[in-house]
């Protein structure tokens, strides 16, 4: 019998290979929201790693909504028709699906490169501009506080969200990931701890629910109907009073009554004040839980590092689908090391082939 992890699985309209994905990991290597040849050699070597799917960066729906003034995004013509040359080098040599994952940063935006430190840089600065998120809140003390988004302020980021989704379907990108997690814009909708607002979109679960889930409708609605739209999210702020797995349930069902093709759970980025159990797949009881609860395919992801591991969190039904990170960064053959492994196939490029070690006589698919 194959290992669970090498079966197909269906996520919306797409199938996927096998149950392993790339998650999307920034690389703060664009210039002025522009892919650059760093992004065709990095996602180049990954779409040869046999995993199922290829998710994009995080990806900006607007300028200030980078993480850091290196950060790729999609907000206009110049930034679409850079990831279309990205895209049409990876996909001359690679048949795995892409999917991108379109973000904003909220008011952990502006700031430096993580091998500079990482801080915010102040809005009268070079590579530095204005924050904004749902309350004049800071991420840190001593950071800029950010402005807190009126009425005009969420639908223009709402609109932004959609027209880069109508932008990647127009790339032939395969799906869309919503970033809904790590701390970021839509996550400090979703948390009490950074959502402060009196209004309709504060307060109440339903309420801090309200502005995410009006990005997610304007995403479906503007991108190919027949490509799946899915969301990662958060499972818990790890900090008392915050957001928790109760409410990621909550909002994983509402999501999935409103189409949504699958659920990615992370977890924490929301406030310094966290306090994570980091360990080897730390973060799976939290898909175990979205997963109770929902019937769409969910992803767990965080210090998977093991073929064994992986298997056994999907063939236990704690996730449909695992995905690499860091893991795949460190060995971009992973998918390859874990097929050995547990006895299955993958798909490798005919350049590869003659690579195959003797012992594993069936790793390569021929197909």
């Amino acid at each position: 019998m194959s290992p669970r992890l090498f079966t197909p699985v269906a996520v919306g309209g797409l199938r996927l290979s096998n149950r392993i994905v790339i998650a999307p990991m920034c690389q703060y290597s664009a210039e002025d929201g522009c892919t650059t040849d760093w992004h065709l050699i990095h996602l180049g070597q990954l779409a040869l790693s046999g995993a199922a799917l290829l998710t994009i960066e995080a990806t900006a729906v607007l300028p200030e909504g980078r993480i850091s003034y290196a950060d790729i995004g999609l907000w206009d013509d110049r930034t679409e028709s850079a990831l279309a040359r990205t895209l049409e080098g990876v996909r001359r040599w690679s048949d795995m699906p892409i999917a991108i994952q379109l973000a904003h940063a909220g008011r952990k935006a502006a700031t430096d490169l993580p091998w500079l430190g990482g801080r915010q840089i102040a809005p009268d600065h070079p590579n530095g501009w204005q924050t904004v998120a749902p309350s004049a809140a800071a991420f840190q003390n001593g950071e800029n506080p950010p402005h807190a988004l009126d009425r005009a302020g969420l639908s223009r980021v709402r609109d932004a969200f959609a027209a880069a989704a109508a932008r990647a379907g127009r790339l032939g990108l395969d799906a869309v990931q919503i970033h809904a997690a790590h701390g970021y814009l839509l996550h400090e909708f979703l948390s009490p701890l950074s959502n402060l607002r009196d209004d309709d979109y504060g307060g109440s679960l339903e309420n801090r629910m309200r502005f995410p889930l009006e990005v997610f409708d304007s995403i479906r609605a503007a991108f190919p109907a027949e490509r799946p739209v899915s969301v990662r999210v958060s499972g818990t702020d790890w900090v008392e009073g915050g957001w928790d797995i109760a409410q990621t349930v909550a909002f994983a069902q509402a999501l999935e009554s409103r189409g949504c093709a699958a659920i990615h759970v992370s977890s924490g980025g929301l406030d310094p004040r966290q306090q994570i159990p980091v360990g080897p797949g730390y973060q799976v009881p939290l898909a175990r839980a979205v997963k109770q609860a929902v019937g769409i395919p969910v992803v767990a992801v965080g210090l998977i590092t093991g073929y064994d591991q992986a298997e056994a969190i999907v063939a236990t039904g704690d996730a449909d689908l695992v995905a690499l990170a860091r893991t795949v960064l460190y060995d971009p053959r992973w998918p390859w090391h874990a097929a050995a492994h547990l006895g299955a196939s993958v798909k490798a490029a005919p350049q590869y082939l003659r690579c195959q070690p003797r012992q594993f006589r069936q790793l390569f698919d021929p197909a």
